[in-house]
């Protein structure tokens, strides 16, 4: 079999930084196991395929190099980008068919790719303690006022609100306890954030799954979507502020990144969770 794999970093801040997507077009005729077996080789946290849909503009799936999952927001963005930037899209709304559910796309003139994303669903509420070992780090690290809770926006994970950026910065997880957690929680993994971030910037992340073969995440546009809506929820953002979040994320491995989210809300609730990279190398 020969195919073609594009690469690209979505979310980038600078030239070396964002996330690797690896992206598949026509991938009709690519059985479940050939995709995971290009998603392992290729390397990258997630790998995208293109597909026919007869729900949407493209059906997408996307595989981590060990795990099919039901949504990614990077290779999305990345995704649409490139069929943009080749000219087989133009500005416009699209769609992308998902197992997270048919999805609304938009391209911007500017090349900018906005994604919808599923409204939030919020779960558990989890011990601080057991998160804390994990991490390596004390309880007494957590905003004492914010929950460790799982959210959705497509994608499970468990939102872990830390007190400093020095902290957040400094934290070796450990990996194993990290994957029995969330194998435990039916979680994707972890994706903790500081308010504690850089002028401009609404929170600091850092993204861990390493049950999905993914130690640590440069940019994480499916967790940058929940975590809005949990901080908005949480009373963190104001109405007003939820139109125009920016988180950073990267910055431990080397690779600075900046995601967008724009969140619509009305009488208090959130009716639409969309994301963006800002700019892709």
């Amino acid at each position: 079999m020969k195919l073609t794999v594009c690469t690209l970093n979505a979310f980038a801040k600078t030239e070396h930084g964002g996330n690797s997507a690896g992206i598949v077009f026509d991938a009709d005729d690519i059985s479940e196991e050939q995709m995971l077996m290009i998603a392992k080789k290729v390397g990258f946290s997630e790998t995208a395929f293109f597909q026919k849909s007869d729900k949407a503009d493209f059906k997408v799936r996307f595989f981590t190099p060990a795990h099919e999952v039901d949504l990614c927001g990077h290779a999305t963005i990345a995704g649409f980008y490139l069929l943009a930037s080749r000219n087989v899209l133009g500005a416009g709304q699209y769609s992308q068919e998902t197992k997270a559910g048919v999805l609304a796309i938009e391209i911007m003139n500017d090349g900018m790719v906005f994604m919808d994303q599923t409204l939030p669903v919020f779960s558990d509420v989890l011990d601080r303690s057991a998160i804390a070992d994990s991490l390596n780090i004390q309880p007494e690290s957590f905003v004492d006022d914010l929950p460790i809770q799982i959210v959705s926006t497509g994608l499970r994970d468990i939102f872990i609100p830390v007190k400093t950026l020095d902290t957040l910065m400094g934290i070796t997880p450990d990996l194993a306890k990290v994957r029995e957690i969330s194998r435990e929680h039916n979680v994707t993994g972890y994706h903790l954030f500081t308010l504690d971030a850089q002028d401009g910037f609404t929170a600091h992340c850092r993204n861990f799954a390493p049950l999905f073969d993914i130690d640590e995440e440069a940019a994480t546009g499916s967790a940058s979507g929940a975590v809005s809506c949990y901080l908005f929820r949480h009373g963190r953002i104001t109405e007003a502020g939820a139109k125009d979040i920016t988180l950073e994320q990267g910055y431990s491995m080397n690779r600075p990144s900046e995601i967008k989210v724009k969140l619509t809300v009305a009488d208090n609730d959130i009716i639409r969770v969309r994301v963006a990279g800002r700019r892709l190398i």
